[in-house]
């Protein structure tokens, strides 16, 4: 499973409408991977969680995953459309 997938499993369990998420990766410079995830203005909410709890989370287990796959940095971005 590569990181794209596991952050849409991820995103896409948060979300009231699933398919309306995007989630791209781009590479910033040699060794920085940035994943892009893009949800409409109204699910938001759900994906920064209450204190922004949610948004810390999967930015923690995206992170994780990217250790353990040997990527070594992988920033992530929350983005409205």
């Amino acid at each position: 499973m590569s990181i794209v997938e596991y952050t849409d499993f991820l995103v896409k369990a948060l979300v009231k409408e699933p398919d309306s998420v995007k989630v791209e990766c781009f590479d910033s410079d040699e060794d920085t991977k940035i994943i892009e995830i893009i949800v409409p203005a109204s699910e938001m909410k759900n994906i920064i969680g209450k204190n922004g709890k949610n948004a810390s989370a999967l930015r923690t287990i995206i992170q994780a995953f990217a250790l353990a796959n040997n990527m070594n940095k992988v920033k992530v971005n929350i983005d409205a459309y």
